[in-house]
């Protein structure tokens, strides 16, 4: 089901903006995106985890191998290669011994970023748009950092971009314009058109990430459907995929006595949620879609990130680096 309440526009939180087009909460533009390089160094896309976290990349993971980084030596056990065994240290001691090493591994990444007019909802301190595009500037920026390869696809209700993944710093600028370019395309009195369906970007994703891609999907997921769930099953069988469930603070909770205007660049229609029937059915519409990707993301065993677009998009990516599963 169509999430109706996504065609709210600006001026939901009590007051507008005197320049809604400066204002980061509500558009972001390049300088913007930019400007978050400097926090995504300070951050650590692999805190103390194993190599299945799904961010491992171009770094020393705990696999064992033939690899450039020396770890350990332990004693020998049956079934070594013994291409491993360190036979000065052997010799000396008498005992057979082998040197451990870690490997060093690249792990492209490949971001699908949601910038439909689904996305152009905010309630409390973002649009749903802004948070997204932040965190996807920050994982961009982070991973390049790491020496991994970066790529995205954005994508809005007419329009979609693919960056193929590239160790480079023009490559992620050109992801950051792509950004820019959707989300300045987004505006409260924007016509109705028929919106992209996102079966559309996955298989995109599926046609560039043939295997061992990290691929980051964040959306509100509105649309989804069981092709949405062939396309991801077929992803994930070859590459890391997270869903990153991005949501307002009203899909949780809708507000008693807030006046809700709805819009579709041509018509105009307000909801008083004083009106308890009203607010049960606007929660019954955004709790479905949540509980819809939970199951999805259940039946596919695929890790969820919940991120709001009521609260600081940084403050949450650095809680979310453990990856801790969403549950219901």
């Amino acid at each position: 089901m169509r999430d109706l309440a996504a065609r709210t526009r600006t001026g939901l939180t009590g007051h507008r903006p005197a320049a809604v087009s400066d204002d980061p909460r509500i558009r972001v533009d390049r300088a913007h995106l930019r400007s978050l390089e400097g926090r995504a160094k300070a951050l650590s896309f692999l805190p103390r985890r194993r190599a299945g976290s799904v961010l491992n990349g171009r770094h020393a993971s705990r696999l064992r191998g033939r690899g450039l980084n020396f770890e350990e030596l332990r004693d020998y056990l049956p079934g070594d290669d013994v291409r491993s065994i360190d036979w000065k240290v052997t010799a000396r001691t008498g005992v057979p011994y082998v040197r451990v090493y870690t490997e060093e591994r690249d792990r492209p990444a490949l971001m699908l970023v949601d910038q439909r007019m689904s996305m152009f909802f905010g309630s409390h301190l973002n649009m749903k748009s802004v948070t997204a595009a932040e965190a996807a500037a920050l994982a961009a920026f982070r991973i390049l950092d790491q020496g991994d390869r970066v790529g995205g696809i954005v994508f809005g209700d007419v329009t979609q971009a693919e960056i193929r993944p590239l160790r480079s710093r023009a490559r992620v600028d050109a992801f950051i314009t792509a950004l820019a370019a959707a989300n300045g395309m987004l505006r409260a009195d924007a016509l109705a058109v028929s919106t992209m369906d996102l079966n559309r970007p996955l298989e995109a994703a599926a046609r560039i990430a043939r295997r061992d891609h990290l691929v980051l999907v964040i959306s509100d997921f509105d649309g989804i459907d069981r092709r949405t769930e062939t396309i991801l099953g077929g992803l994930a069988r070859h590459n890391s995929v997270v869903l990153c469930l991005v949501t307002d603070p009203t899909a949780y909770e809708i507000p008693e006595r807030m006046k809700l205007v709805f819009s579709d660049g041509r018509l105009q229609a307000e909801l008083d949620t004083a009106a308890g029937q009203t607010r049960r059915a606007l929660s019954d519409l955004a709790t479905g879609r949540i509980a819809g990707v939970l199951a999805l993301g259940r039946r596919l065993g695929l890790p969820i990130l919940p991120i709001s677009a009521g609260e600081d998009t940084v403050e949450q990516v650095r809680s979310l680096l453990g990856f801790a599963r969403m549950r219901p």
